[in-house]
């Protein structure tokens, strides 16, 4: 899909390599039916896939963007900080209401970075499987071979 024909005849057009008379008469004898076109825009979206499909999304999260680094950085550093908070109050006997918000806060940020980490880091591809009915052999005796070591 990222290298078929139109895709490189619009990144020719958005780059000025070709114009937009020339692409459009060069798209002049494409003939789309509707049934082309609703499997084209389907895709397993709306209809059922079938079992080890992998489905794919048509835009990759980007993981190794500077603002993600940052993010990471950021929550490592914060989740230390409330942990080291909490470890040095439980060893100095500090009230329960200030340890629930130092390990509330710890928490906070751990799933803030699971959040980041599951929305832009994570690869979006799904594989879709069904549960198979259950088949169970009958015992061979025949089947078993004897081992000796």
């Amino acid at each position: 899909m990222k290298d078929d024909v139109v895709m490189r005849l619009l990144r020719e057009v958005r780059s000025g390599r070709v114009s937009v008379d020339d692409a459009r008469r060069a798209l002049e004898d494409v003939a789309l039916s509707e049934d082309s076109y609703a499997a084209a825009t389907d895709h397993g979206v709306f209809n059922e896939p079938r079992p080890g499909t992998i489905v794919r999304a048509s835009i990759s999260p980007a993981g190794d963007s500077w603002l993600i680094i940052i993010v990471a950085l950021w929550g490592l550093l914060w989740t230390l900080y409330w942990a080291g908070a909490l470890s040095y109050g439980l060893f100095n006997h500090w009230d329960q209401q200030l340890l629930s918000f130092n390990l509330a806060m710890t928490l906070l940020t751990v799933i803030i970075m699971g959040i980041v980490y599951l929305k832009y880091v994570l690869p979006d591809v799904l594989v879709v499987k069904h549960r198979r009915n259950k088949f169970i052999t009958q015992n061979d005796p025949e089947g078993w071979k004897d081992y000796e070591v």
